[in-house]
């Protein structure tokens, strides 16, 4: 394969969640069409995650300790390792540091790539953000939900150009699926995600209380660390039910197929997602699938998947869909195998790389 310029995947996120991991995946996809140095905050997540990993696939590891996300240590630091490193391909994954990136470029000749995971919802078209993102060469967003929110909340330089690459799956199925012999008894749902406020997990805690009401056994595994501070928050609430043994906080956990596996539905009422990984992988593990009709839940069933969809912000919807679901399942199950097959197809490594192959230098 072609070898493309030097790049670098910047994420300076603290946090432990999805833009983090992603970070992490596409260091990883990347480096099998150029030399990739990963550019992380110290001591945080991903550069902690990178230390542990095995196998580093001959990515380089660069850390930065900084306070704010406007600062001279980013601006310095990042300036330094991109003239080091002779990179000319950034691939940045964030926002809020792009006004020190800005400063760190100045003058140099970059390619430069902005990610976009997460649906905004302030715009961004003040002078200063149109400074700092005037030399922004490619927007890329990960559905099209997301692009349409990206022409509405950021502004374009002149060359900036907008497109859509579907994030390839971090997992394949370590053994056979089968798409009959379910559900489990007891019923067993899943949601995966960080623990947040708007993630879903309350909607998804509260739901299930019509499977209590009507006396239906279950287990509904919540995969994923806590944000911090909501922690207290979701604890409390928890404390108020009347079912929470039923409710099995499994945290952060590198073995998420063992959950997949062992999944029935998968309920994920999110308010506002860009597009869910674990969404697309429940399916391909079989799962029969919950959302809430919002941002790119109504594009997948475009798509071609078969899924439930509840009206946006409805509870008592999604009680009513989930007892649905339970009581009819194997009218969903037929339809299981296609959404797998779809998952393969439209959420590939290789088509993912050679979507990112045309855009590097």
């Amino acid at each position: 394969m072609i070898q493309k310029a030097n790049t670098a995947v910047i994420c300076l996120s603290p946090y432990q969640g999805g833009m983090e991991l992603d970070a992490l995946h596409l260091s990883k996809l990347l480096s099998s069409i150029s030399n990739i140095t990963l550019i992380a905050k110290e001591d945080k997540f991903i550069a902690t995650t990178y230390a542990t990993q095995d196998n580093h696939h001959n990515i380089a590891l660069e850390t930065i300790d900084f306070k704010g996300s406007m600062s001279f240590s980013i601006i310095s630091h990042v300036r330094r390792i991109i003239k080091e490193k002779k990179i000319e391909n950034v691939l940045f994954l964030g926002a809020s540091e792009l006004k020190s990136l800005y400063f760190a470029f100045l003058g140099l000749e970059i390619n430069l790539i902005i990610r976009h995971g997460t649906t905004k919802s302030t715009p961004k078209k003040d002078w200063f953000h149109k400074l700092i993102y005037s030399n922004v060469n490619y927007h890329i967003t990960i559905c099209e939900h997301l692009a349409r929110n990206v022409k509405y909340i950021i502004p374009f330089g002149k060359k900036t150009q907008l497109k859509v690459i579907y994030p390839s799956l971090n997992l394949t199925p370590s053994q056979t699926i089968d798409y009959v012999a379910k559900p489990h008894q007891p019923l067993q749902i899943l949601h995966v995600g960080r623990i947040a406020a708007g993630k879903g997990q309350k909607a998804a805690i509260a739901a299930c209380e019509v499977l209590y009401k009507h006396n239906i056994d279950f287990i509904f595994n919540i995969v994923g660390g806590y944000h911090e501070p909501y922690k207290h928050e979701f604890e409390t609430y928890l404390d108020t039910l009347k079912y929470k043994e039923k409710i099995n906080l499994v945290g952060h956990t590198n073995k998420v197929e063992h959950y997949y596996l062992k999944g029935d539905i998968f309920l994920f009422p999110s308010d506002g997602e860009g597009l869910s990984n674990a969404f697309i992988e429940a399916m391909l593990y079989g799962l029969t699938a919950i959302s809430y009709d919002n941002t790119s839940f109504p594009e997948l069933q475009e798509l071609g998947f078969s899924f439930s969809i509840v009206e946006d912000q409805n509870i008592e919807k999604l009680k009513e869909t989930l007892l649905t679901v339970t009581l009819n399942y194997n009218d969903q199950l037929q339809l299981n195998p296609n959404n797998a097959k779809l998952s393969k197809e439209l959420f590939n490594e290789q088509l993912e790389v050679t979507q990112f192959k045309n855009l590097l230098l």
